[in-house]
């Protein structure tokens, strides 16, 4: 028999999402069966899988020692954090990631990511011990693409994480880009609309004036405004009013204005002459809008944080 105790990053969820994180080795289906037949208690007492744990509350599992054999060591935990932090409290993170930095693990990379690099760094300050976690593993909010720069969330404890999670579903942060373009734009400030379809076979979208019949098109609207012209190219500042995939870069190349450096919507062959390797855009200004409860996180609410220009790559060329 083993015993869980369930610390303050535990507390606030169900038994089963609990149980998921704490005891991986364990299948699905038996431990719902094990719930249900009183070899799981929470405070010694049966219990349903939907049980919400509270901070204090203890989990008593009358299972297998096999089913909690201990991972391997987690070897990114001793790299060496290579991040640009642009906000850290006890709580939060705001990371400035790097054009051609991936957010999480995939087929091709599993050690040298964004948020590997976050769980190394709070390690090594003793800000977090996964020897003293049953459940949770500090967690980026949002996500930007490989090419793509800008500001990261990363979570410090599970509270921060449903908040921030809850405020991002809700649309209380308001995040504008910084984007260079082919061409000069007549019109110097404006708001775009068109419909977006997605491929998920190419993972590449296409954009609409109106609505294509007999498909699933979602209206998109892109807000511009040009800060700066040289050399052909355009500096815009850029307000995402509607979030979809691809959103900024298909839209502007549907205009006739692709971003610099996009191999998927752009004339990335003849920028890639000039050395340019990732599109230019740069998720550079977040705003904190709470309109409901913002917990633990409530001193955010209002606040502003910027990457400065001179810190993007593209923006060099409008020197």
């Amino acid at each position: 028999m083993r015993t869980l105790n369930v610390n303050k990053n535990d507390a606030g969820q169900r038994l089963d999402k609990f149980l998921s994180k704490a005891v991986p080795g364990l299948p699905t289906s038996l431990m719902y069966k094990l719930v249900r037949t009183k070899k799981i208690k929470v405070n010694r007492k049966r219990t349903e899988h939907t049980y919400v744990l509270g901070e204090g509350d203890t989990v008593e599992l009358f299972i297998k020692e096999e089913f909690f054999d201990a991972p391997s060591e987690n070897s990114a935990l001793k790299l060496t954090p290579h991040i640009d932090i642009l906000y850290e409290d006890e709580n939060i993170m705001l990371l400035d990631k790097r054009a051609g930095m991936i957010v999480h693990s995939d087929d091709k990379e599993s050690t040298n990511t964004l948020i590997s690099h976050v769980c190394a760094y709070l390690y090594q300050k003793g800000e977090y011990d996964p020897a003293r976690e049953n459940s949770f593993t500090p967690a980026l909010c949002n996500r930007i693409d490989r090419n793509t720069g800008g500001i990261v969330i990363a979570a410090k404890n599970a509270q921060t994480l449903r908040i921030m999670n809850e405020k991002i579903k809700n649309r209380e942060m308001k995040k504008k880009y910084l984007a260079a373009v082919h061409g000069i734009l007549d019109k110097k400030e404006g708001v775009l609309t068109g419909y977006l379809k997605k491929d998920q076979k190419t993972n590449t979208v296409e954009v609409f004036k109106n609505p294509p019949k007999g498909t699933d098109a979602k209206k998109i609207i892109t807000g511009y405004r040009v800060i700066s012209e040289k050399n052909g190219l355009s500096l815009l500042e850029v307000d995402l009013i509607t979030g979809r995939t691809h959103q900024i870069r298909a839209h502007m190349a549907s205009v006739g204005h692709p971003l610099l450096g996009d191999g998927k919507y752009g004339v990335n062959r003849d920028d890639k002459k000039l050395g340019y390797k990732f599109q230019a855009l740069y998720s550079y200004c977040l705003e904190f809008r709470f309109t409901s409860d913002s917990g633990i996180l409530s001193y955010l609410n209002e606040r502003k944080f910027k990457i400065s220009e001179d810190k993007i790559w593209f923006c060099r060329e409008f020197d």
